[in-house]
């Protein structure tokens, strides 16, 4: 195939535009051929932070109605994803969803059966997989350098975090919980790594401890409350943890499309509605004796994803945002040797621009998909039971969502 994939992007948010838009626009094998958003607003601005002159559209009816694509990729809101996605493959069109698949099992089973039927690819947006550093520890995991792998553990710091308490994804009934919505990448790079074992059972523990009400790091004067957004808040200048959005994403967040649907992107994350959680712990048994854990934080000035995998040979330590893997052997002197995987240009440590290139050869034909809607329910199956083990206080079995 010759000719650019004419993509569409579905979602018009900051994920959607700053990071797909841009990398698309700048593709050689692709084109954007339209937009569409429930906001036909923030679509407008859109084309116009893109410089790009497309149809827009305010539903995947109005778009299919006019448009011959090859292929799209979904931003919206997670709970969208199964309808959307549903909706797309109805139209034959090619599928990239960002991470979640869905929020629930079954509804990740029903659109496997649908690519399945259509012969389409439906992708999912699991960018880790193609961070350089990540990749060069599953070719030292295949290669048998560690051997016999039986517990691992990642333990992630994302200041960025902070602002799901901001916006959308504060609520589970957008998300299905951040273990789904944030969790899921994680998850899945496990089941990657370890070459898919199965899950049996998973144990989570997480709350809210740092951004409620009562955590507020300024004191508040008489007759002068914070909020409601950090952009006009009384505040501003005196909190720490303020959202300032910057200056590419605000052509996308004004006035204008606020007005059409008054979502704020930028709400206080102390005093937003919310009942999801600003840290965790999630536990995860698998059926050949794997152990593995994660954690997450979105509390701190720190930014890392920091794993430890061992094996019966050896133990590696990996740092993404250090670049580095550090391989102990089990025998010897235990003499540590560290491998600094180099640095490539893009968001999420170059990530991001794999994927995009990764979904653009797939409809090509160039290329299979990595990372497959089955990979996404397994992932998104580990997500829901951490979800349903948090707040029911009790280890879930993986069989309770599979019906076996």
């Amino acid at each position: 195939m010759n000719k650019k994939a004419k993509i569409a992007i579905i979602g018009t948010g900051s994920r959607g535009i700053l990071c797909f838009g841009k990398l698309l626009v700048s593709n050689p094998g692709a084109e954007i051929a339209a937009l569409c958003d429930t906001n036909l607003v923030r679509a407008k601005h859109a084309t116009e932070l893109l410089d790009i002159n497309v149809p827009l559209y305010d539903s995947v009816e109005a778009m299919a109605a006019k448009e011959k694509l090859d292929g799209v990729i979904i931003t919206t809101p997670d709970y969208t994803h199964f309808e959307i996605s549903r909706k797309c493959l109805e139209n034959n069109w090619n599928v990239l969803v960002d991470k979640p698949l869905a929020t629930k099992v079954n509804d990740c089973r029903t659109l496997i059966a649908l690519a399945e039927e259509k012969k389409l690819t439906l992708m999912i947006g699991f960018n880790l997989r193609h961070h350089p550093v990540l990749k060069k520890l599953k070719t030292f995991i295949d290669q048998g350098v560690l051997g016999k792998i039986f517990v691992a553990e990642n333990r992630e710091f994302y200041d960025g975090g902070r602002t799901y308490m901001s916006r959308w994804n504060r609520l589970c009934a957008n998300t299905g919980s951040l273990w789904i919505h944030k969790g899921s990448h994680d998850f899945d790079v496990f089941n990657w790594l370890l070459d898919f074992p199965k899950a049996l059972r998973v144990s989570a523990f997480s709350t809210i401890n740092a951004l409620s009400p009562d955590k507020i790091p300024f004191e508040i004067k008489d007759g002068i409350e914070p909020g409601p957004r950090c952009a006009v808040c009384a505040y501003h200048d005196q909190c720490k943890d303020r959202y300032d959005i910057h200056d590419m994403e605000k052509i996308l967040w004004q006035d204008d499309a606020i007005a059409v649907d008054g979502y704020m992107k930028d709400r206080c994350m102390y005093l937003s509605d919310k009942d999801t959680h600003d840290n965790g712990i999630a536990m995860v048994e698998y059926e050949n004796g794997i152990k593995i854990s994660h954690f997450e934080c979105f509390i701190g000035s720190r930014n890392d994803r920091l794993f430890s995998i061992v094996g019966d040979r050896a133990i590696a330590e990996v740092s993404l945002e250090n670049r580095s893997i550090t391989i102990t052997p089990r025998w010897g002197n235990g003499e540590a040797v560290t491998h600094t995987i180099q640095q490539i240009e893009g968001g999420h440590g170059g990530a991001d621009p794999a994927l995009v290139e990764a979904f653009v050869k797939v409809i090509h034909g160039e290329q299979q998909a990595n990372s497959t809607a089955l990979h996404g329910m397994l992932a998104s199956a580990i997500g829901q039971a951490a979800e349903i083990s948090r707040r029911e206080h009790r280890t879930v079995e993986m069989s309770e969502l599979f019906g076996e």
